[in-house]
């Protein structure tokens, strides 16, 4: 394991995650448009990304840890400027999964995300837009009949579990902006 490329996997992580919370509670997010704090982050850990797989393949578990794995993850699932290298790391995580050296979920989310980015339907039920009162709501699944069943098998919850969750989420974001306006 290269506990160096650990650490600063899990440190982009780390970093996205912070501005992210803090982005949401101030109530910047959920936004129309792509916010500038974001998107400089996101760039800029996508780029480092970029080159550690060009020199050692995907960050798995075996090179990196499970949080290593994580954060890789979560650096290329919020690369949405570059839906390319979204796209091309797809591959790279389901050659990962099947050797069992990344979990399952993170291939759903990442194709969930390059499926809806490209404007077709999702096929594990991860991404979720908003309603017309500002609720989650899934974007469109291919086969929606059977997701609970594709979802179980990647380690993932139901589609109504998750659903219920954003909608805790979005309650809690809501009392947070009324508390402090």
């Amino acid at each position: 394991m290269n506990q160096n490329f650990a650490d600063e996997l899990v440190t982009m992580m780390k970093e996205d995650q912070l501005l992210l919370q803090q982005l949401f509670y101030s109530g910047e997010l959920p936004s129309e448009s792509y916010h500038p704090r974001m998107k400089a982050l996101h760039e800029q850990n996508a780029s480092r990304l970029k080159e550690i797989i060009g020199a050692y393949g995907w960050p798995s578990i075996s090179l990196v840890g499970v949080e290593g794995a994580k954060a890789a993850w979560l650096v290329v699932q919020h690369s949405v400027s570059d839906p390319e290298f979204m796209a091309g790391c797809v591959s790279l995580l389901e050659d990962a999964v099947a050797r069992e050296d990344v979990a399952g979920w993170q291939l759903a989310f990442l194709q969930d995300r390059v499926r809806t980015l490209s404007g077709k339907p999702q096929y594990y039920g991860t991404q979720f837009d908003v309603d017309e009162n500002g609720w989650p709501a899934p974007f469109p699944i291919e086969d929606s009949a059977t997701v609970n069943e594709r979802r179980a098998r990647l380690g993932l919850n139901s589609i109504e579990e998750r659903q219920e969750q954003m909608t805790e989420q979005e309650r809690k974001r809501r009392a947070n902006i009324e508390q402090t306006s």
